[in-house]
């Protein structure tokens, strides 16, 4: 778990709900699913496997921390990059390997390995919901679609739930349950797909970057 987790749940270890809660996390439930449910999960994967590059303006908000703002760049497999407005002083990074969280003020980085972070599911090479991953909910809604998922070995860790806009499907928020019951919503706005993204995004910060975001 990264040490300031508190401040910046992006990359929080847990998971999902559009709702508000108040209480403690309770372990997520798989859903009995029916075929409409598989069709849509297959709709999804099939969505998400087809993003290659993303970049987008994010706004977080979290039960504990509240609002944040900022832009995230995302590579697949493998790689992300998020770099917050000020004035948190933040960039994390996803190398394909470990997630880097890089502090300019106190110039400190901290590295957890990229299973670590709920986000390993949409980095992951192919996007799945199975192979380890269980489903709790799928909810349709009029032009909009959400689907709850949770790691299979791991139920108490928490749950993710993404959002898309249906017809055309579109990613267009993830929210994160922790263990704790902390609730982290993020939006994604202004996002672009395909093109190129550089390589340099997706370095491991180095200590001694300017403390302001670049």
């Amino acid at each position: 778990m990264l040490k300031t987790l508190g401040a910046l749940p992006l990359l929080a270890a847990g998971a999902s709900v559009l709702r508000p809660r108040s209480a403690a996390a309770s372990t997520p439930a798989a859903k009995e699913l029916t075929d409409q449910d598989r069709g849509d999960l297959k709709r999804a994967e099939e969505y998400l496997n087809g993003i290659t590059t993303m970049r987008a303006k994010f706004q977080q908000y979290s039960n504990t921390a509240g609002l944040a703002f900022g832009k995230i760049y995302l590579r697949r497999p493998g790689r992300l990059r998020v770099e917050y407005d000020p004035p948190l002083k933040v960039i994390i990074v996803a190398d394909g390997l470990v997630v880097s969280y890089y502090d300019m003020d106190l110039d400190q980085i901290s590295q957890v390995p990229i299973g670590s972070s709920p986000l390993w599911f949409l980095l992951r090479e192919t996007v799945s919901f199975k192979n380890g991953v269980t489903v709790s909910e799928v909810i349709r809604e009029p032009g909009a679609l959400r689907i709850g998922a949770f790691e299979s070995g791991s139920p108490e860790a928490g749950q993710i739930e993404l959002a898309f806009a249906d017809d055309p499907l579109e990613l267009r928020q993830w929210t994160i349950l922790d263990p704790q019951g902390n609730q982290i919503r993020v939006g994604l706005q202004d996002v672009t797909m395909g093109g190129a993204l550089a390589n340099a995004l997706f370095a491991t910060p180095s200590k001694g970057l300017p403390s302001d975001n670049r």
